[in-house]
């Protein structure tokens, strides 16, 4: 269920994502992925979370720390960019069920 929930949260994430590729791509929010990558883990202590694919061919991942409680979702699209869409504080897991009215898994 917990996986479930994570992957729906990524489409969401993706869906906006691929709607502002264009825009993203030409901020100063994108660069190499290597180069993202090593930013959040040494200034931030970010780790990622969660991966899924998104239906134009992107990664969308959730990178999130417990220590200092900073995440940040990128997307990396095909040809190796790789743009922040979204970040924030207040970071946690939780492991919890959907309510039963957004229905049960078939």
């Amino acid at each position: 269920m917990k996986q479930q929930f994570i992957a729906l949260s990524l489409g969401c994430v993706a869906a906006l994502a691929a709607s502002q590729a264009t825009f993203a791509q030409s901020s100063s929010r994108c660069a190499e992925r290597e180069m993202v990558l090593d930013r959040l883990g040494g200034k931030y202590g970010e780790t990622r979370r969660s991966i899924g694919m998104a239906a134009n061919n992107s990664v969308v991942e959730m990178h999130a720390s417990t220590e200092t409680g900073t995440w940040t979702i990128t997307v990396t699209h095909p040809n190796g960019v790789t743009c922040m869409v979204a970040a924030g504080t207040a970071f946690e897991t939780i492991e919890e069920e959907l309510p039963a009215s957004l229905g049960a898994p078939t």
